[in-house]
């Protein structure tokens, strides 16, 4: 055994630092014995042999099935997660990853919340509980769904403006209930469109939520349709003809002839006292 004082023996033999190095990373084995090949070398020649990877991603996520309680809630670690409100009382799949959680009910994804760290922790998404709160708006301005969706900048001031216009106009029922059904669009429309379709209504001082689709397809047909510098250049422009107009244009000749009063006029010289 050699002493703490004995030098390397590669040190003795006057061998470079790269090859201290390239030594280190060998096994024992390989520096037992000399002319074996390295671990990278093998690997290269072990890997057309080894099957191909499969094609769906490996999931890295903790499983849970947990029930869903009677207030549209998920219990997962020591915190609560909201889940839509047809699911209460149905058993759900629900895979944990580091920094979020994803909820399925069967194989449809319905509900995705980042991770709480904190214990005891509750998180809400509005959207989970409207078509209970449409039939009680009452329950809509104190709900903690709110002022979650507020600190998480989704609910914004927007919202507020058009919701205080709409209680003025219909009422604090009618107008709260108004906003929920303008909440209910953002189910098939982009939360951009939504706003946009909140800000044109409220200067138009159309407090309903029909008049809010309206303008929010409005916004989203204005991103779509490209703007007359956008058109290719040398291209002529095209005319617009409208519908009408193209109707009257194809419609097919009339043949019938004028109508006449000939018949009339042996009953228009009788007088009235004496028609029957």
């Amino acid at each position: 055994m050699q002493s703490a004082s004995t030098p390397w023996p590669s040190a003795r033999r006057g061998i470079s630092c790269g090859a201290c190095t390239r030594s280190a990373r060998l096994t024992p084995l390989q520096l037992q014995r000399p002319g074996s090949q390295a671990a990278d070398a093998r690997v290269a020649v072990e890997q057309p042999l080894l099957m191909p990877l499969p094609e769906e991603p490996f999931e890295t996520g903790r499983l849970f099935t947990p029930r869903v309680d009677r207030y549209g809630q998920i219990p997962v670690r020591t915190n609560r997660y909201s889940v839509p409100i047809r699911l209460i009382g149905k058993r759900v799949r629900v895979i944990l990853h580091a920094s979020h959680l994803a909820v399925y009910d069967q194989n449809v994804e319905v509900a995705r919340h980042g991770w709480l760290i904190a214990k005891g922790t509750v998180r809400l998404e509005l959207d989970h509980y409207l078509e209970v709160l449409v039939r009680k708006p009452g329950a809509f301005p104190g709900s903690t769904a709110l002022e979650q969706a507020r600190s998480a900048g989704m609910f914004t001031p927007v919202y507020d403006a058009w919701w205080s216009q709409a209680m003025k106009i219909h009422g604090e029922r009618d107008g709260t209930r108004a906003l929920i059904e303008v909440l209910l669009l953002g189910r098939n429309m982009p939360h951009e469109h939504v706003v946009a379709g909140l800000a044109a209504a409220l200067r138009a001082g159309a407090m309903t939520a029909d008049a809010v689709a309206l303008e929010a397809r409005k916004a989203a047909q204005t991103e779509t349709e490209p703007t007359p510098d956008a058109r290719i250049p040398g291209q002529a422009s095209v005319a617009v003809t409208s519908l009408p107009e193209w109707r009257l244009a194809h419609l097919p000749p009339d043949t019938r002839p004028l109508p006449s009063v000939a018949p009339l006029r042996p009953v228009a010289s009788i007088p009235p006292g004496k028609r029957r």
